[in-house]
């Protein structure tokens, strides 16, 4: 990897972006556009923040998060791939798959207009290969602006096909989320994570009042996260995406991440942009595929 200084001096723009030293002595993106303030680490490729011109900060970030080799930060928006969770046929594989914990490479930093766009690369080698045999190529596409566009594609530069899942999981603030509603889901048929992956429909807004971590199917519509008490409405559209992750710790399962912690669970509400399980993505030789998500401040 080169060094901070050296990619700052290679992509930086004086004024507008620079590449940092953040937490853990990561290199970090930090942008100061005209339209938003953004940061994203190359660790994971994860953004950490996200403020539009005039607006309060829309990402959630967890004050315990870790930010060294092997750990996922906790909030922002992690990148999972190339499956969701736990990895059915390898309970020692990382959760969530490997990209998150991973350096990845930063290809380029463009301004255009009043946005700034950063793209960030990682692709297959003997370290993810011990856990998922494919070669692969992956860039995540983040462009910081009066909205946030979230671009993961996927390359299959092999001779076979394979299959994976993805997920761009996104962590939101806000002030308590037993008050936060999620508008778009309603007779949507979603798996209960916390009832044995039970399929059961939702009924009207999505509202938080236990442990919640459902998988919506078959989903192609925006989504609507409406916070009362910031008094403001997050709009989450995607493309090439079919399912939807709702997530929720509530108090006992925060309480055991330690880079969470019991206190912090009222202060966020996962809205994931994925395709999991049955709706997992085959990619042929030679093909690319591009899941965005499309966030909005109102």
């Amino acid at each position: 990897m080169s060094s901070i200084a050296e990619l700052n001096r290679r992509f930086g723009i004086p004024g507008v972006a620079a590449v940092v030293e953040g937490k853990g002595a990561l290199a970090q993106v930090q942008i100061t556009g005209k339209a938003a303030s953004g940061e994203m680490y190359l660790h994971g490729a994860h953004v950490t923040a996200w403020k539009p011109a005039n607006a309060k900060e829309v990402v959630y970030l967890s004050p315990r998060s870790l930010y060294q080799d092997g750990a996922a930060i906790r909030g922002g928006v992690p990148v999972c791939f190339p499956w969701f969770g736990d990895k059915k046929d390898d309970p020692k594989a990382p959760a969530h798959g490997f990209v998150r914990t991973k350096a990845w490479h930063l290809d380029s930093i463009v301004q255009t207009d009043d946005a700034v766009t950063v793209t960030m690369f990682t692709e297959s080698s003997k370290s993810t290969q011990k856990f998922w045999p494919h070669d692969f190529r992956l860039m995540h596409r983040v462009t910081f602006g009066s909205e946030l566009l979230l671009e993961l594609t996927a390359i299959n530069p092999g001779s076979t096909a394979f299959t994976f899942e993805e997920a761009l999981h996104a962590y939101y603030k806000v002030k308590d989320a037993t008050k936060s509603r999620v508008a778009g889901l309603s007779g949507v048929h979603y798996l209960d994570k916390t009832d044995k992956l039970r399929d059961k429909t939702q009924a009207g807004d999505v509202v938080i009042e236990a442990e919640t971590d459902r998988v919506y199917l078959n989903t192609a519509s925006p989504l609507e996260l409406s916070d009362p008490v910031l008094q403001r409405r997050i709009t989450v559209a995607k493309e090439k995406s079919r399912t939807t992750v709702v997530w929720n710790p509530w108090r006992e399962k925060a309480a055991e991440l330690k880079d969470l912690g019991a206190d912090q669970w009222k202060a966020m509400l996962c809205i994931e942009v994925t395709n999991v399980g049955d709706y997992a993505v085959e990619l042929p030789p030679g093909e690319k595929h591009t899941m965005r998500a499309r966030v909005k401040v109102g």
